[in-house]
């Protein structure tokens, strides 16, 4: 097997010569390329290669965009003042960077509707067109229907 690592001299050893070496430098045998020909193994301090490892992870998760996802739920027969009230909070929601989901719900028999409540997201969609723009058009499920907006940048 091919052995690597700091101050050590590469070289090909066989296991018991590599396993020597590492327990000589008070250090750990870790094989990287099983499938290699000879196989690769490093001489290293395996808890503290497991720690930096991490230590990455954690700093790759933390520099990650956290996406937000608002939720706006209106009615097949919104008035105009409520409209409007939740129509600033979108705004508000698109400005801050979140996406903002908004959705019809139809109560009993008010599925009867569907096409006022497609004309509800495609007006609410058109008011948002300079703060943000549709990702996903109005799609019915279930006793819902929902359409999903993104913020410009």
């Amino acid at each position: 097997m091919r052995v690597v690592g700091e101050n050590i001299e590469p070289g090909i050893y066989n296991i018991r010569e590599a396993l020597n070496i590492a327990e000589g430098k008070g250090l750990d045998l870790v094989e990287i390329s099983p499938t290699a020909n000879p196989p690769v193994c490093k001489v290293i301090d395996y808890k503290k290669f497991l720690y930096e490892l991490k230590k990455k992870q954690k700093e790759m998760k933390a520099k990650t965009a956290k996406i937000i996802v608002k939720e706006i739920r209106l009615g097949p027969n919104t008035d105009e003042h409520d409209f409007n009230f939740k129509l600033n909070h979108a705004i508000k929601f698109l400005k801050e960077g979140a996406k903002v989901k908004v959705d019809v719900f139809f109560k009993g028999r008010s599925i009867i509707y569907k096409e006022q409540g497609e004309l509800i997201l495609l007006k609410f969609a058109q008011l948002l067109v300079e703060v943000g723009k549709i990702e996903q058009l109005p799609r019915l499920e279930g006793k819902r229907m929902i359409m999903i907006i993104t913020p410009k940048k």
